[in-house]
């Protein structure tokens, strides 16, 4: 099937490709896009286009329904399921697989999806609005202690966070413990001793139990459990290789690290230093005005 080169129609596999088409201003060459996309995309909420299972879930059934939405191309992203990938691949569209770990390979991605919709100007200028945000917090960071956080995106089994999360995180003055995207176990986090916790679970918005958790996990005498040092950003903010949504992740983890420094954005949820007799009590969520003058 030829690639239409004006004005391509394209199936967004994972929310990160519509996230981005949305902030360059390129929604219409959306033609299918997922549960995700839409959960993130609030443009997508009323519309009528056709919702497919993502490039982690995907299969042949799934993406037969494609024949009817005169889609150019496929766009699928990070996580894939080898299934779902070979389900894509025999479905006979051409197919871009992103597959980002950095923040360059991000920009990168942000410069080809703007490429394909001619959408360049406002693809550079996306790219230079994160630059800009990363070089505010390192400036705001640069005469703070360094801490040692751990970044974790997914609780079973315990697995950090990827590559661009301990790259967010050392841009707000942050040291992130064990090997990105690794396999670890609570007692190995014990051990490390961290000086914070963030936990951002895949699919789990934010809601991880932070203090069940805690518990669950042998935890509650460390440091960083002990003084309400331990985090839940939603899910969307770091796990999402898209440049708006890491802004947000952003704002979240430096008001973890540096509370100090910066307001509290109003979905970043603390765990309580203390249960609450016969429960499991959380700070409540606090807007960023209130948390600036807290």
């Amino acid at each position: 099937m030829p690639l239409a080169r004006v004005s391509p129609r394209i199936c967004a596999l994972q929310p990160s490709v519509s996230v981005t088409l949305a902030a360059l201003g390129r929604l219409h060459h959306l033609a299918a896009c997922t549960r995700w996309c839409v959960q993130q995309v609030p443009q997508l909420a009323n519309t009528a286009l056709p919702v497919l299972a993502d490039s982690w879930s995907a299969t042949e059934a799934d993406l037969a329904r494609l024949d009817s939405a005169a889609v150019d191309m496929v766009v699928a992203s990070v996580p894939y399921r080898m299934e779902a990938v070979a389900a894509i691949l025999k479905h006979g569209r051409p197919v871009l697989a992103l597959a980002p770990r950095s923040l360059a390979e991000i920009d990168a991605d942000t410069r080809l999806l703007a490429s394909l919709v001619n959408a360049q100007t406002r693809g550079d200028a996306l790219i230079s609005q994160m630059h800009a945000a990363l070089a505010q917090v390192r400036e705001r960071c640069a005469g703070a202690s360094m801490a040692r956080v751990y970044l974790e995106e997914w609780g079973k089994p315990l697995i950090h966070s990827q590559p661009w999360v301990y790259e967010l995180a050392a841009a707000c003055g942050a040291h992130a413990v064990g090997k990105p995207g690794s396999q670890t176990t609570a007692e190995e986090v014990a051990a490390a001793d961290p000086d914070g916790m963030v936990l951002a679970w895949c699919g789990a918005g934010d809601r991880v139990p932070l203090r069940r958790v805690a518990e669950q996990r042998g935890w509650q005498k460390l440091r960083c459990v002990r003084a309400g040092r331990v985090w839940c950003v939603p899910d969307e903010f770091l796990n999402t290789p898209a440049i708006p949504s890491l802004l947000d992740g952003l704002a979240c983890l430096s008001a973890a690290i540096h509370p100090e420094i910066f307001a509290r954005p109003e979905r970043l949820r603390q765990i309580a230093q203390a249960a609450a007799p016969g429960g499991h009590s959380e700070r409540p969520t606090r807007s960023a005005a209130a948390a600036a003058e807290a």
